[in-house]
């Protein structure tokens, strides 16, 4: 059942180093502070796990976090190459990364076996595709039924995944509206769950048909972190910081400028060091 916490408990009770987490958000209400809380804990030895490694997962591989990734896609959105995790991959600093690279269809699928407790996902794809050739966790099955070729992958099942919403209920229950990756499936995959929020309320009044509830016995602990998706955006209350990921382009593609922008904006200090960027974006939305 969901406990109220504050992030730094959250992340001191529930990741461990070595383990194997997910943060996840597709474009929207990805849980940056919850990855930032992770860094100033200094978390080691991680896999992560994400359809859309973004700056944030950049930024765990550049603090020399992370052992394995796990993904489909990465880069910085509408901008180009996630920095830090090619350095990792080609010159090996801060240290090695081991990557896992798949489509979005299986990395969805494979969420969605693990939320059902399976040990893989078995769908229609890869026909054609070289990944297979790099990627070993990539595998064919024969339908008992008909013959047919199937892609097979392992499930996805974290140890802890974090995730943003805007809101939670005094009982804990979480509501996500707007663009919807797999987050629902992140959560029900893993041992362990917690959800940051930009505000408990009494309760969900006029909530949409489509939005997405997630029930109070889903979830290991929610915190209360506003403005907890920046610089991506958290619909309806601010927008996305577009400036922040081309200035991440710059900061990321030089190892010492890197480590002076963590040192300042992550290592040190919490996320109110965001708190005017985040005003100016509420004003927008």
């Amino acid at each position: 059942m969901a406990k109220f916490q504050s992030l730094k408990e959250a992340v001191s009770d529930n990741l461990k180093d070595g383990d194997t987490v997910a943060f996840e958000g597709f474009t929207h209400l990805i849980p940056h502070a919850a990855a930032h809380e992770a860094i100033r804990q200094n978390r080691k030895g991680l896999t992560l796990v994400r359809m859309t490694p973004d700056v944030v997962y950049d930024q765990m591989i550049g603090m020399g976090m992370v052992d394995k990734i796990i993904f489909s896609y990465a880069g910085n959105p509408g901008v180009g190459l996630l920095r830090r995790m090619r350095d990792a991959v080609e010159n090996k600093w801060p240290k090695a990364l081991e990557i896992e690279e798949h489509s979005h269809a299986a990395m969805a699928n494979a969420y969605e076996a693990g939320a059902a407790g399976l040990p893989c996902a078995v769908f229609r794809g890869y026909k054609g595709a070289g990944l297979k050739d790099v990627n070993n966790n990539i595998r064919e099955v024969t339908c008992p039924f008909t013959g047919e070729k199937l892609a097979a992958v392992p499930s996805v099942r974290p140890d802890v995944t974090f995730i943003h919403a805007q809101k939670a209920n005094k009982r804990g229950d979480i509501l996500i509206e707007g663009i919807i990756g797999v987050q629902k499936e992140a959560v029900l995959a893993a041992k362990r769950a917690v959800v940051t929020v930009e505000e408990v309320v009494d309760d969900f009044d006029d909530v949409h048909v489509n939005a997405c509830i997630l029930p109070r016995w889903a979830v290991t602990s929610v915190c209360v972190v506003p403005g907890g998706a920046h610089p991506s955006y958290a619909h309806g209350y601010y927008t996305r910081d577009n400036a922040a990921y081309v200035e991440w382009d710059k900061i990321a593609s030089d190892r010492g400028l890197f480590q002076e922008w963590m040192q300042k904006n992550v290592l040190t200090v919490d996320e109110t060091v965001f708190e005017k960027r985040i005003s100016a974006l509420k004003g927008a939305a």
